[in-house]
């Protein structure tokens, strides 16, 4: 019970930071996100510094989980080394990019955002709900597929 707990409690202050991040950098402002993919308007690299913000402080966290194989708690951790590209990866990150330019939000901001945003966010969170539900039905055709074994 008391692991549990723990999960639980470092969960919440992990998401809890993460969305102060968010506020701060101004990610929850789909502006921000359109002019940074505006490379030939108003083009703004302020995504970029929060992206290479983020690569610095996970770098040296993935590095010590890979070389620990637990986690903070002391679980088993699974960090995969997967290196092929499927084209069930192009499709889904081409999704997600398309989704990502059109709306101006990707998950995290996405949610922050309805709270306190407009319904077009909710449209937002019902079309990534579809997404994550049909998700696994697509890969599980394209998988069954001849020839893509």
């Amino acid at each position: 019970m008391k692991v549990a707990f723990q999960h639980r409690m470092l969960a919440f202050l992990a998401g809890l930071f993460f969305g102060v991040g968010l506020l701060l950098s101004g990610m929850t402002n789909p502006m921000n996100i359109r002019h940074f993919l505006d490379v030939t308007g108003h083009w703004d690299p302020a995504l970029a510094v929060v992206m290479v913000s983020a690569i610095t402080v996970a770098a040296p966290a993935f590095a010590w989980m890979k070389k620990r194989q637990r986690t903070f708690l002391g679980d088993e951790a699974d960090l995969s080394n997967r290196k092929a590209v499927e084209p069930i990866l192009i499709l889904g990150a081409a999704l997600f990019g398309v989704g990502w330019g059109l709306s101006g939000l990707c998950p995290g901001p996405g949610l922050m955002v309805t709270l306190h945003g407009p319904l077009g966010s909710w449209l937002f969170i019902l079309a990534m709900s579809v997404g994550l539900w049909l998700g696994p039905m697509l890969r599980n055709l394209i998988q069954r597929r001849p020839g893509t074994e």
